[in-house]
């Protein structure tokens, strides 16, 4: 295989549509230059070695990008391609908030300018919402739901795929500004809603999102400068809830005896956990009586529903690492369903740089989410240079 040392990868400005990327061909990367936007495709993994006693088994690191194994993401270029016809036609059929917001967000005098990649995943949710069902576009949602209906049939999930570093975080903050503003705005429109639910797989990274609160002094919607002072007051009436998928988990509300435990759980009684309602009141506390939230999943490739009807059989020590997954996925996924039975869920947006199933998922392993609609890969980010903005 020839090495290919590329001197400067970066092609393209972050703030604009990209137009140039490197060519890959069956031996991997090349410095040869195409003059158009890179397509969305992933790359098939190679299945690693089997492991061997006494062998090394350290980490596999998947590494050989290359034409052959690359395939194109159809779905998500022609949400790419209706996008931007709808953008160059002037964002037609948006409210008069969201245009403002446009606006604001997309002025070429900005301090602050958003990256390309910020403003195109925000465009593609507010055309699928907003637009796409007025323009003969309505393939797009019927799609979505034929792929959630396969893989998450009590939810209505869209996923965003963000490279590491990309700035995923301030997109999740135009998210809850598009909706709240809208709805304050309009209070009888449903397809916006003033109430989210933030939902993390670990501590460390729910005290990060802090900044989404308005109240917080490092928020977004000032530091990015998302939003005007008179915005920001409106920003204010949002309820706002961060939390980890641990939070699901069924806690113990009496408590009793071993014994007793045992024997009600070999009857399959459990009077001394809460049930499914119980726990959305607990987790959901603070929402009063809000109904049909809006849900946003940071590092969305922990939540998934194991396939129904999988062979693939696992050994060792990957069979171990796939049932502590898919119980981790368990709980998450099983959270946001009593969620969205008790209080209603008006949609839930995925957000992550690998939204791709696992192993022992019962689907092959890194195929991507079928709801993602807007796609920023890692060589994407390279080729622009955006990376490590918040």
């Amino acid at each position: 295989m020839r090495q290919v040392v590329i001197e400067n990868p970066v092609l393209n400005l972050p703030f604009s549509e990209p137009n140039r990327h490197f060519k890959f061909t069956e031996d991997g990367i090349t410095d040869e230059i195409i003059d158009e936007r890179r397509v969305s495709s992933y790359f098939v993994p190679i299945a690693p070695p089997k492991k061997r006693k006494g062998k090394d088994q350290s980490t596999f690191f998947d590494t050989e990008w290359t034409q052959d194994r690359i395939r194109e993401n159809t779905f998500i270029n022609q949400v790419r391609d209706s996008v931007a016809r709808w953008r160059i036609g002037g964002y037609l059929g948006i409210t008069r908030t969201t245009a403002q917001l446009l606006d604001y967000w997309k002025n070429p005098e900005r301090d602050r300018k958003l990256f390309f990649c910020q403003i195109e995943a925000i465009e593609t949710v507010i055309y699928i919402t907003e637009v796409a069902n007025k323009y003969g576009d309505a393939w797009i949602d019927n799609d979505l739901r034929r792929f959630n209906e396969d893989a998450n049939p009590l939810l209505y999930r869209i996923a965003i795929k963000m490279a590491t570093g990309s700035g995923k975080t301030v997109v999740m903050a135009m998210l809850i500004a598009w909706h709240t503003l809208n709805k304050l705005a309009n209070p009888t429109d449903s397809r916006f809603s003033d109430t989210f639910l933030v939902v993390t797989p670990g501590i460390t990274i729910r005290d990060r999102l802090r900044v989404l609160l308005p109240n917080d002094p490092q928020n977004y919607y000032r530091k990015m400068d998302l939003l005007t002072s008179d915005q920001m007051n409106e920003l204010g009436k949002a309820k706002i809830l961060i939390t980890n998928y641990h939070a699901f988990l069924l806690h113990e509300n009496t408590s009793a005896g071993k014994l007793t435990k045992d024997i009600l759980d070999k009857n399959n009684i459990k009077p001394f956990t809460e049930t499914p309602d119980q726990m959305v009141r607990r987790v959901c506390r603070e929402f009063g009586n809000k109904k049909n939230i809006i849900v946003i999943n940071d590092e969305a490739h922990h939540c998934y529903r194991r396939r129904a009807g999988d062979t693939e059989k696992l050994t060792g020590d990957d069979r171990k690492e796939a049932e502590r997954r898919e119980e981790e996925a368990r709980v998450w996924i099983s959270g946001l369903e009593a969620v969205k039975s008790k209080i209603g869920v008006k949609v839930i947006y995925d957000l992550s740089a690998t939204p791709f199933f696992l192993k022992g998922s019962g689907y092959p392993e890194g195929t991507l989410y079928p709801w993602v609609v807007s796609d920023f890969s890692l060589i994407d980010a390279i080729e622009r240079l955006t990376m490590s903005t918040p």
